[in-house]
């Protein structure tokens, strides 16, 4: 795909610009994601020739750099105070990590994997609105070209398909004992 940075900004600055907004929930946050966003997209302007989806690699930059944004900001954060003497326990098994737990990953998988599952049982108009909506992170005017419905439409499928979904996993003994344990 053959495109200058002009033409890239012009067809996907508004998109990139709403994610931001979407992500940061914060107007100054946003154009400050947005501008190291185009940074990084000039930086690796050499590579756009071999990129097949040029909306997924904006996204998947847009992405990355919010998590590298929060997880800088996360360490900045923490601090660590003063041990009581009182205290049983050493003040650097207090501090929270970084990196998930063994634990912490094995039950975020096996959440991932019963909302699929969940997901996969909702009607075929509601699992597809929200794949497009969670999974490709397609806008409402999106999803609305997408499905040749009003942006309506695709807000009460939204709404209902989570409806559902939510309905199904309270309904599964198995998910009720996994959240409740």
């Amino acid at each position: 795909m053959k495109m200058d940075l002009t033409e890239l900004y012009e067809e996907y600055g508004r998109y990139i610009y709403h994610l931001c907004l979407k992500l940061t929930r914060n107007k100054e946050e946003a154009e400050d994601l947005m501008q190291d966003v185009w940074v990084k997209v000039v930086r690796y302007s050499g590579k756009m020739d071999s990129v097949d989806r040029m909306k997924a690699w904006l996204t998947t930059i847009c992405m990355n750099t919010f998590r590298d944004r929060y997880r800088k900001d996360v360490r900045r954060s923490k601090h660590v105070m003063n041990q009581p003497e009182t205290l049983d326990v050493p003040i650097l098994d207090l501090v929270p990590s970084d990196n998930p737990t063994p634990v912490e990953m094995i039950e975020q998988n096996d959440i991932q994997l019963m909302v699929q599952q969940k997901i996969g049982q909702l009607d075929g108009i509601y699992r597809t609105t929200i794949e497009y909506f969670y999974v490709y992170q397609y806008s409402l005017i999106e999803i609305a070209d997408l499905m040749k419905v009003s942006i309506g439409t695709v807000k009460s499928r939204l709404f209902r398909a989570k409806k559902y979904l939510k309905e199904l996993m309270m309904d599964d003994t198995t998910v009720q004992e996994y959240v409740t344990a």
